[in-house]
């Protein structure tokens, strides 16, 4: 199975694809969807709808995941991040890809262990799991751990599955 991990930015909108075969994973392919700064917010979303719309064809994805946006004490600000969240959203799904979200927390304990772990511990598990890759940015660091995590879910559960299945047999 592909899946598809993405950190929304309005800057960098970070993605990773990741193929996993039972408890392997490998790393496909990442990097991010960068915006020009000095581009209005909408020609911004249309950059990250854009290029997000181009790494899913070329990839191919059967899965996606999509990090929450946390909110931060700049309302306007946070208001904008989640319209970039948005148009992250629904490109997988008008490709016909189930959206799963993650929040921060959840996706730093499914990769590190612990729920607060920084990005230096973060980018140390994501390199322990995929020794030879090239991270392209922080953000599709973030982004392929946005993809470890779903993978883990969806691991987990399928053993959840086999093991009630097992136990209705009995």
């Amino acid at each position: 199975m592909r899946i598809i991990g993405i950190d929304p930015g309005l800057r960098n909108t970070g993605w990773g694809v990741i193929e996993t075969e039972g408890d392997k994973i490998i790393e496909v392919a990442n990097g991010i969807c960068a915006t020009k700064t000095s581009d209005n917010l909408a020609l911004r979303l249309k950059s990250i709808f854009e290029n997000l719309s181009m790494v899913l064809t070329t990839f191919k994805p059967d899965q996606a995941a999509v990090e929450s946006t946390f909110v931060n004490k700049d309302a306007t600000n946070t208001l904008k991040l989640g319209q970039a969240r948005g148009v992250c959203m629904l490109v997988p799904a008008l490709a016909g890809l189930r959206v799963e979200e993650y929040a921060p927390n959840a996706i730093k304990k499914a990769v590190v262990g612990v729920g607060h772990a920084s990005k230096e511990q973060i980018k140390y598990m994501v390199k322990l799991h995929f020794p030879k890759i090239k991270l392209r940015s922080v953000d599709s660091t973030d982004a392929l751990a946005v993809a470890i995590c779903h993978s883990n879910h969806l691991r987990n559960s399928m053993k959840m599955h086999k093991k009630m299945q097992n136990s209705a047999l009995i």
